[in-house]
């Protein structure tokens, strides 16, 4: 899946501003416009009390340089939600989350997934900021999982076996910086069990892993369209099992 537009290394402000300027026009819309209607969203760049132009800090539009610090600030915190108890959260970008999130989903032990936005520096993004590149986001799954029944390992696991952790900033036919290969872990324990993952999996490999390894940072739940998309079916209406243990072939498509 191609992002909004194709140039993330000479994304711009102004290119994020066209991108809300005509966020409605589907000229501009990736082909997951076609997932929903009247898909909703959760994010607030039209309410009054926050000029969408102050998030940008775009000084002399309404906005200022401070502002777009202070947006930064909020994305690059950390996640403060908290995990139902006896369960831990895990978050992994590679790739496209659709066929990620149904992956983990199939995983014994894992009790709830979410498809979101993390790593950025945009507070509050839509789906289609992250795919101008310009706020550098990554497409993540953050996995909640309970650990008496399931092992970080089993997560890392599924996560290495699911995508292609060599290529920079691409997953397949999907490139961009959203499409970055990442572990963002909660626990130093997750910190020290995810390198001695990668290192193993290094020796299997003979091109260099690229694979950041950071702090979980502040997870922005995606528009609710992308939620478990390829288990209610995707575009097409073809539903794919989440039934724990279903080892089916997942079919991602927009």
């Amino acid at each position: 899946m191609p992002p909004l537009l194709t140039s993330p290394a000479s994304s711009s402000p102004l290119l994020l501003l066209s991108s809300r300027l005509h966020r409605r026009s589907p000229l501009l819309h990736h082909r997951r416009r076609f997932l929903s209607p009247t898909p909703t969203t959760t994010n607030s760049s039209f309410a009054p009390a926050m000029s969408w132009l102050g998030k940008l800090g775009l000084s002399g539009l309404g906005g200022s340089p401070r502002a777009s610090e202070a947006s930064a600030a909020l994305a690059q915190g950390p996640d403060e939600d908290t995990p139902a108890p006896g369960n831990q959260f895990a978050q992994f970008g590679a790739g496209c989350f659709w066929g990620v999130e149904l992956a983990f989903q199939r995983v014994p032990g894992v009790t709830r997934t979410e498809v979101g936005y993390s790593q950025g520096n945009l507070h509050d993004p839509s789906y289609e900021d992250v795919c101008t590149g310009a706020t550098y986001h990554n497409e993540v799954v953050r996995v909640q999982y309970d650990v008496s029944a399931c092992k970080y390992d089993d997560l890392l696991g599924v996560f290495w076996a699911r995508h292609d952790p060599t290529t920079p900033n691409r997953s397949g036919n999907d490139v961009g910086t959203q499409y970055r290969s990442g572990i963002y872990y909660y626990t130093p324990e997750q910190e020290k069990a995810a390198r001695e993952s990668m290192e193993k999996q290094q020796k299997l490999l003979n091109r260099t892993i690229v694979t950041e390894i950071l702090p979980a940072k502040r997870f922005y739940r995606a528009e609710e369209y992308h939620q478990q998309y390829l288990e209610k079916g995707g575009r097409f209406g073809f539903r794919q099992s989440a039934s724990k243990g279903c080892n089916d072939p997942i079919r991602c498509y927009g």
